[in-house]
């Protein structure tokens, strides 16, 4: 069955001569989960169109600081802060709505930390776990359980960002400004990737398959390509300047969240193209320190 998230020839579905390509409406689902003030709350999204968030379910656990990654059929939250840190993995069905369910521990209690993902593996990576770590840690999507060592980053960092595709993942160091990768597949150390294109912090990535888009701290979006190695360069801009934001995408569109002083706003930008972002809707409340997820992601392509 073709993806729903591309274009669908009819060559495919009639076995015969193409009579050109049909487009077919895009079934992708973003969550955005927690969030600053101690939020349980998960929205959801459909990529099929602009429009406001609504209300999925609850984390298990209320806290912001968190990460997320998903495969398909699961979206994962994991760590965070409640006013401590939170070793909290939990998990929601992304097709169904509801409350999300325990799925395990990371290694050590985490704040702050960044999360990535094809569609077997997730893997977390950095943090603050009483200081500031290098630590990568990765858990099987499909299953439930603790994080396992994955190996370490170039350097500690929190605050990051992550994106991916079906065999690299991209974290972005936070504050500090560099970009790191690694093979999802395997473990190991990460490896230098490039810089960003200006230094900023507490931004968040979203990606196809083929590009990586960072945004926030500023109105500044910028892209990477994922399969190379290299600097950031200048996409757009976002609708309004902020950090703290979350991000997610289906295979063409990505949406930057939330962020500020409590934003609800979520902007959207075609990923293949180069533009400034243009306004989605809103979430259900204002929120910054969420995380995002989508079981359309370019680490699922």
């Amino acid at each position: 069955m073709p993806n729903y998230s591309g274009v669908w020839n009819l060559t495919t579905v009639l076995g015969a001569v193409s009579v050109g390509n049909w487009p077919f409406p895009d079934k992708t689902i973003g969550l955005f989960g927690g969030g600053e003030e101690n939020i349980n709350v998960i929205d959801s999204i459909s990529f099929i169109s602009a429009g406001n968030a609504t209300d999925f379910g609850d984390l298990t656990v209320a806290r912001g600081y968190l990460g997320s990654l998903s495969s398909s059929t699961r979206g994962v939250w994991g760590g965070g802060s409640t006013g401590s840190r939170s070793d909290v993995i939990d998990y929601v069905t992304i097709a169904s709505a509801g409350n999300a369910t325990d799925f395990g521990d990371l290694l050590s209690a985490n704040s702050s930390l960044t999360a990535l993902s094809n569609q077997t593996r997730g893997v977390f990576g950095g943090g603050f776990d009483g200081s500031d770590t290098n630590v990568l840690q990765y858990i099987t999507i499909a299953s439930t359980g603790n994080a396992t060592d994955f190996g370490d980053a170039v350097e500690t960092f929190n605050n990051g960002a992550g994106c991916a595709s079906p065999t690299r993942g991209i974290f972005q160091t936070g504050s500090r400004d560099d970009y790191i990768y690694i093979t999802i597949a395997s473990t190991g150390n990460a490896t230098t990737f490039g810089n960003l294109a200006s230094n900023r912090s507490s931004g968040a990535m979203c990606s196809n398959a083929t590009r990586g888009l960072f945004g926030g701290n500023s109105n500044v979006i910028e892209f990477i390509t994922i399969a190379s190695t290299g600097n950031g360069t200048d996409f757009g801009d976002l609708t309004v300047a902020r950090s703290a934001l979350s991000a997610c995408s289906s295979a063409v569109t990505g949406v930057f969240a939330g962020g500020g002083t409590l934003s609800n706003v979520i902007d959207s930008v075609i990923i293949s193209t180069l533009g400034n972002a243009a306004d989605f809707g809103d979430l259900t409340a204002g929120r910054a320190r969420l995380a995002a997820c989508s079981n359309g992601h370019g680490g699922l392509a």
